[in-house]
């Protein structure tokens, strides 16, 4: 109840779970279905409109059906790798976290499956949650995630930040670049400078390369 955790997983025998672009999009957008507040309203007036197709009628009760957690689920940072994928989560009730991943990732691994005509499991094990027990470890944890797409080799603060960017991530939101309602940086960002760039968070990303912490 009320826990801070790492959780992340990875594609069995380390095989890809995004293959393009349109993959990325669409884990990204079930993302946004669960922890968005589903608005009933608009979908039950959709049902009654007779002016709207069948297929948005469709969506729309497949919407009001689906699980939401935007009052149990708060995500605070992300990163998705073509073959792994790391979130830094608070849930307001006990087990809340396993209801959201199992209903999440059964969704959209029979999205994927059905896309490229695979079959069977997507993700290697069970994912792995790690309980977050200090406001240092939840930093660190959340540097790490931003750091996953960094390549090593690169030389300038430019090229950093490129790579750092390279994959879908909350980082934007991190650095003001986007403001997306689902995502919550602020706990996080409450402890950098907002004013100071050598002690922003940016800066705390890019400098810390030592994440025994967590």
């Amino acid at each position: 109840e009320n826990g801070y955790y790492h959780l992340y997983n990875r594609g069995v025998d380390k095989q890809p779970i995004f293959y393009d672009e349109q993959d990325y999009a669409v884990f990204l957008s079930y993302l946004k279905e669960y922890l968005m507040p589903k608005d009933e309203k608009h979908l039950w007036e959709m049902l009654s409109d007779p002016l709207i197709n069948w297929r948005e009628k469709n969506k729309a009760i497949k919407l009001l059906r689906l699980n939401n957690f935007n009052d149990e689920i708060t995500l605070l940072a992300y990163v998705l790798m073509p073959n792994h994928f790391h979130f830094l989560i608070k849930q307001k009730s006990e087990r809340t976290i396993q209801k959201f991943m199992n209903s999440f990732f059964i969704r959209y691994t029979q999205f994927l499956n059905k896309k490229h005509k695979r079959v069977g499991h997507l993700f290697q094990s069970r994912y792995k949650a790690v309980l977050i027990e200090s406001d240092e470890q939840l930093l660190y944890t959340s540097g790490y995630i931003h750091r996953n797409p960094l390549n090593q080799n690169l030389a300038s603060q430019e090229q950093v930040l490129q790579s750092l960017l390279s994959q879908p991530s909350s980082l934007p939101e991190y650095l003001g670049q986007r403001k997306t309602e689902w995502i919550h940086p602020e706990e996080i960002l409450s402890h950098f400078s907002k004013t100071n760039p050598r002690l922003d968070y940016l800066s705390f990303v890019q400098q810390t390369s030592d994440f025994s912490l967590i």
